[in-house]
């Protein structure tokens, strides 16, 4: 930041000649480039803009008109402001002419009562410029190496707009070209209020620029984009006139986010990270207020209040093994996902809850069923998704309040994990869908069902902890191949003897016999209901 002519006269050097402002005294904050001694009247043509000129006077005519040329000439180079010293030239005061003259040209226009060393001053000025463009160069290489490292490192929206914030302790935004919160850094703020309104606020600021202040609004705003795709805006609140500081901040951080798109290889895109990133912050509780997650999927174009919640989980039935492909398929699912709810008119958010889940929160009118909204989605889909590709999509209980959705997902997660195992091809599915699985699922509290299942398999869940084995597993493969003893070593990769032998262990630890119908389907209830009871702690 410049000095002002104010931050000038609180300089010792300059307080010494007993300085007076005489006009201009509203435009004090005006910043100094540089400080240039002359007396010659006709200066102006050797000045760039910006400077601060000091003068005795002793050159200057007499001629009232052309002493007002002479000011005007300095306002018309951009002149910061002009100091007299009296005393040689001028004794008491300035001519009339020459302070109306700087009043009306808005010059400021200082007198110096007393005889000062104009080197001292220029001295003085100068090395607070300088201090202040070092500071500045430093500043410019932090900045450089932070995003440098935020662009080797891939990081997200949110984690080069948390940055942001941190460097600026302002809010920070990014929205794409529909004026839709992509990312927001509240920096301590109430987000609600930020987002209050978003998009016909944000519509209404429009620099010429591709990074500039807009002073109605107080937002720095810089266009986000590269190789001539513009795909956002980053805009960074301020409370007052940005410094070059902030102007490099911005800039460097929409570089960081171009070039990240640029990069961005298997992965979502950034309205799936943003409408994830909301999924995400209701289901672990992130926002400490429900209206701060209703005013973040309001910003997205997807608003949640005064509608029914539908929670759907969406999973491919034949995942793929190799991590980056799955992941590259997770993501054409979840944007796949998006176009069908846009086909259906269904507003919704639609992310990535995991390595091998869709999740999709649906907000519905009060009288509109939930029955046709998901058969809707489910055909889309199945359109849009790619030919041969299977899926299920579950989903849970319908819910008044964002307060609810959690409990809401997690059944649908539920029903998601058992009708992935054997899909029937329905549309979708629900909890009573799920017969026996969903029994123990409503019933996974129940203290009996809980008695029943240590009951059952205790002995052999304390036997597999004290000797770190997997007798449970193979427990578990045995029951799920039907009994089948064959298929279950083959699933269990072991080979007949080595699967029979794990058989008898588990005969002798249960005290039962597994050739018996009714005992394995007991045991098998209870794994179920193990299950379902790990799955529920877990979260």
């Amino acid at each position: 930041m410049l000095p002002t002519i104010a931050d000038i006269l609180a300089l010792e050097s300059v307080r010494r000649g007993s300085p007076r402002v005489v006009a201009g005294a509203d435009r004090l904050d005006t910043k100094v480039r540089w400080v240039h001694v002359g007396e010659i009247a006709d200066i102006a043509q050797l000045l760039r803009g910006g400077e601060l000129v000091l003068t005795t006077g002793v050159a200057l005519p007499d001629d009232p008109d052309k002493l007002a040329d002479y000011i005007a000439g300095l306002s018309s180079v951009g002149a910061s402001g002009l100091i007299v010293e009296l005393g040689r030239r001028f004794v008491g005061e300035l001519p009339r002419a020459v302070v109306k003259c700087a009043e009306e040209q808005g010059l400021p226009l200082i007198v110096l009562a007393r005889e000062t060393p104009f080197v001292q001053i220029t001295e003085a000025v100068h090395a607070r410029i300088i201090d202040i463009q070092l500071e500045e160069l430093r500043a410019s290489e932090q900045l450089h190496e932070v995003f440098t490292e935020l662009s080797v490192e891939g990081a997200s929206p949110a984690e080069v707009l948390a940055q942001v914030a941190r460097l600026s302790a302002r809010p920070v935004l990014l929205e794409n070209l529909a004026h839709q919160v992509l990312a927001c850094e509240s920096a301590g703020r109430d987000t609600g209020t930020l987002l209050a309104g978003w998009e016909t606020r944000s519509r209404a600021v429009a620099p010429a620029e591709r990074t500039a202040y807009d002073t109605a609004s107080g937002w720095l705003v810089t266009t986000v984009g590269a190789r001539g795709q513009d795909w956002g805006r980053l805009i960074l609140l301020c409370d007052a006139q940005p410094s070059p500081r902030d102007l490099v901040l911005a800039e460097r951080a929409a570089t960081t986010l171009a070039l990240g798109r640029l990069l961005e290889r298997h992965q979502e895109s950034l309205e799936r990270q943003a409408h994830g990133t909301i999924i995400t912050g209701i289901l672990t509780h992130a926002y400490a207020d429900p209206d701060e997650a209703a005013a973040r999927a309001r910003a997205v174009g997807v608003p949640l209040t005064g509608r029914k919640l539908v929670s759907v989980v969406i999973r491919p039935t034949d995942p793929v093994e190799q991590a980056l492909d799955g992941q590259a398929e997770l993501g054409e699912l979840a944007e796949a996902t998006a176009a069908a709810c846009r086909d259906a008119r269904l507003p919704a958010l639609v992310g990535a809850l995991d390595q091998d889940r869709v999740g999709v929160l649906l907000p519905l009118p009060p009288r509109t069923g939930a029955e046709p909204a998901l058969t809707a989605l489910s055909e889309r889909l199945r359109a849009l998704w790619k030919p041969g590709a299977a899926f299920v999509l579950a989903s849970g209980s319908v819910v008044e309040s964002i307060r609810d959705v959690r409990r809401s997902f997690l059944e649908a997660e539920q029903v998601a994990d058992v009708a992935v195992r054997q899909p029937d091809g329905r549309p979708y599915y629900r909890l009573p869908d799920l017969r026996l699985r969903g029994l123990l699922h409503l019933l996974r509290d129940d203290a009996r069902l809980q008695t029943f299942a240590e009951r059952e398999l205790g002995a052999l869940l304390a036997h597999d902890a004290q000797r770190g084995g997997d007798l449970a597993r193979i427990l578990r493969i045995y029951l799920d191949a039907g009994r089948n003893k064959a298929v279950a070593a083959q699933k269990a990769h072991l080979s007949r003897p080595a699967f029979y032998d794990r058989l008898r262990r588990l005969e002798r630890i249960l005290d039962t016999d597994l050739d018996d119908v009714e005992s394995c389907l007991s045991l098998h209830v209870a794994l179920l209901a193990l299950e379902s009871f790990r799955r529920e702690s877990s979260r």
